[in-house]
């Protein structure tokens, strides 16, 4: 609970300072979209009748000319510039001047893009090491690993299907002691494929192998291996025999492998889909 409200605040900080950044960044870019001129340029536009509107901020002046394009320029101690905009007809406004930004304040702020990379590269790097490389781990099997010690399964849990139990205790057997299987030139069993409606005890069943052998147990659904990007399901796949062969001997359980599964070259316009390669 503790790192959920830690990975809530941080997320909304980033949220904060990404907002601040557009906003940083949206003025700045306005205020580049406005040409910046001289003051004794305005003043000759002025006279010469050019200019239409002003908003005067402290000694900031910003206006549009009569086609439209906009413009800004800073004024100097200039007493008479109100009247001369009247004498001209232009449209005054005029807004209180900002107070003056705090070095730090400003140092900060130009700063601030940099920090903003370096906190998102450390949040990631952190990430990475803390949690397995969850941030860049879009390969990474999903696999879950059930702990058979505690909520153990055997096929005394399992009722209704005994040609189905009986067909699996060779799988058992094999796992229990694989060295007799080898010994004798037996050939070695990989897999098994259990076919029923939902509902019937497939997954039940495979758990009753697991706890009957006394071997991990892993269950993914096959709908895992489907992902936008290309090449994560294969990537998803080799992650998690990497993980199997890790706790060998183990079972493997794949829930909707038909999700996955489909006739090559079935694809609408003739593109590839990872579907394809189960």
């Amino acid at each position: 609970m503790k790192n959920f409200s830690k990975n809530i605040i941080l997320w909304i900080i980033i949220g904060l300072l990404l907002i601040a950044l557009f906003n940083l960044f949206q003025g700045n870019s306005s205020n580049r979209a406005a040409s910046e001129i001289s003051f004794s340029d305005f003043i000759a536009a002025t006279e010469s009748g050019n200019v239409a509107e002003v908003n005067i901020i402290g000694n900031n002046v910003k206006g549009y000319f009569d086609d439209g394009r906009p413009f800004s320029t800073y004024s100097p101690d200039y007493p008479n510039l109100v009247d001369k905009l009247n004498q001209n007809g232009v449209k005054i406004s005029a807004e209180p001047s900002n107070t003056t930004m705090h070095p730090i304040l400003s140092v900060l702020l130009s700063w601030f893009p940099m920090l903003l990379l370096i906190g998102v590269w450390i949040f990631f790097m952190r990430q990475m090491q803390s949690g397995g490389g969850k941030a860049m781990g879009f390969g990474k099997s999903k696999a879950k690993l059930l702990n058979e010690a505690i909520g153990k399964i055997t096929f005394d849990d399992v009722a209704g299907i005994d040609e189905a139990k009986q067909e699996l205790e060779e799988v058992v057997e094999f796992l229990k002691d694989p060295k007799k299987f080898s010994r004798l030139g037996g050939k070695i069993p990989t897999g098994a494929l259990l076919i029923g409606p939902p509902g019937t005890g497939k997954t039940l069943l495979a758990r009753a192998i697991a706890g009957e052998a006394n071997v991990p147990f892993f269950s993914i659904s096959g709908s895992d291996f489907v992902e936008m990007f290309v090449g994560v399901g294969a990537s998803r796949v080799r992650d998690m025999f990497e993980q199997g062969k890790k706790n060998a001997p183990c079972i493997i359980f794949i829930d909707e492998i038909d999700a996955v599964g489909r006739h090559r070259g079935a694809g609408l316009g003739g593109g590839n889909d990872e579907r394809e390669q189960t």
